[in-house]
């Protein structure tokens, strides 16, 4: 473990230099067999290797100049886990696809359940459909134990990762941008709560100090597509950054679902476009689960998202019946306040354990 620790620093410096993209690296490390070896490869061996002038001298000239031994400290210090080809914890799936990038920069908690993962995507100027949809399929997602990734952005993004996190599960963020530079700026408290909730993680393959351009956003997709079986795109126009995520999808041989919307309404023009050219209708989540044949992996993870995760769900529990009782009668059972009370029961309709029944009145599923 210590051997790979110690390549840390040569992984960092090689995502810090420009030129010295995926199939550079790929053949460096191909010919030198490790990163710290390859950091150190000679100007000629890099011209046989195929490697073009100007990245070549950028390799020379940042061995000059970076402090690798300075830079992972900040990382770490910045309380940001380092992910690369070579780490245990690189997701799987990601792995696989058609250039993935070398570096993760990882602030929160990668699970091994994530593998079973599922995009969601869409506009940043949602209808009120659109919003009912995303936070419907992300609950659905969350309560079958099913991580949900998405982009962070205004939107689609933000409503689905906050469903996500009022429900207890795992979601993953993944920025265009480094992890100093969270955008957009009002997003900002929900990437803190991901990793603060201990429920996911925010990710970028960027390096600290990168600031959001638009040219950062398309590659950023790549990973919210590879890092998942599927993606569904809730709306969007036919140009979005959510149909270019789908594209991606594609290219990486995974699952694409849409959303279907009404055929006057602009913010469903991309997935009624992906209905046609044959992507997965979804009307709910049941869909999804069902296509990617994840039934059997919600049932068991399910099973763990049933049982109560905080202190306050499990004092409620013994106090709740299979007859109606109101928010107050359990509130004074318990003896707890009932603002408490009301929140704690709303938490665990999520889960599934309780059902609300009406007129304040909850019932042990």
């Amino acid at each position: 473990m210590s051997g790979h620790v110690e390549q840390d620093k040569y992984w960092l410096g090689f995502n810090m230099v420009a030129g010295i993209g995926t199939a550079k690296l790929q053949a460096l490390l191909d010919f030198y067999g490790s990163a710290e070896a390859a950091w150190q490869a000679s100007a000629g061996q890099m011209e046989r290797l195929g490697i073009d002038r100007r990245a070549r001298e950028n390799l020379l000239q940042a061995r000059q100049t970076l402090d690798l031994d300075a830079k992972l400290a900040q990382v770490r210090q910045a309380g940001i886990q380092l992910v690369h080809w070579e780490s245990a914890a690189y997701p799987r799936y990601l792995r696989e696809v058609p250039m993935p990038p070398p570096v993760l920069y990882v602030r929160g908690r990668l699970a091994e359940q994530d593998q079973f993962a599922v995009a969601i995507v869409g506009t940043r100027r949602l209808t009120s459909y659109g919003r009912q949809m995303a936070r419907e399929l992300a609950v659905g997602l969350a309560q079958k134990g099913i991580t949900m990734v998405s982009g962070l952005a205004k939107g689609v993004d933000a409503v689905a990762h906050q469903a996500v996190l009022d429900a207890g599960g795992r979601t993953l963020a993944v920025l265009g941008s480094g992890l100093d530079h969270v955008y957009p700026p009002e997003n900002r408290t929900l990437a803190h709560d991901i990793v603060a909730q201990d429920q996911g993680a925010v990710i970028t393959e960027y390096e600290l100090g990168t600031k959001p351009q638009a040219k950062n956003f398309p590659p950023r997709n790549r990973i919210i597509s590879g890092l998942t079986l599927g993606t569904i795109v809730v709306e969007g126009a036919v140009d979005s950054g959510a149909m270019i995520t789908a594209k991606f999808a594609l290219e990486q041989n995974r699952e694409v679902f849409a959303v279907p919307g009404y055929v006057t309404s602009p913010a469903s023009a991309g997935p009624n476009w992906l209905i046609q050219q044959g992507a997965k209708l979804v009307t709910g989540v049941q869909d999804v689960l069902a296509e990617l044949k994840l039934e059997q992996a919600a049932e068991h993870t399910a099973v763990q998202m049933a049982l109560p995760t905080s202190a306050e769900e499990a004092a409620l529990l013994p106090y709740l019946s299979r007859q109606p009782q109101h928010v107050d009668e359990i509130a004074l059972a318990a003896d707890l306040p009932s603002a408490q009370v009301s929140s704690t029961l709303m938490m665990l309709e999520l889960k599934g354990l309780v059902q609300h029944v009406g007129g304040m009145k909850y019932a042990k599923n």
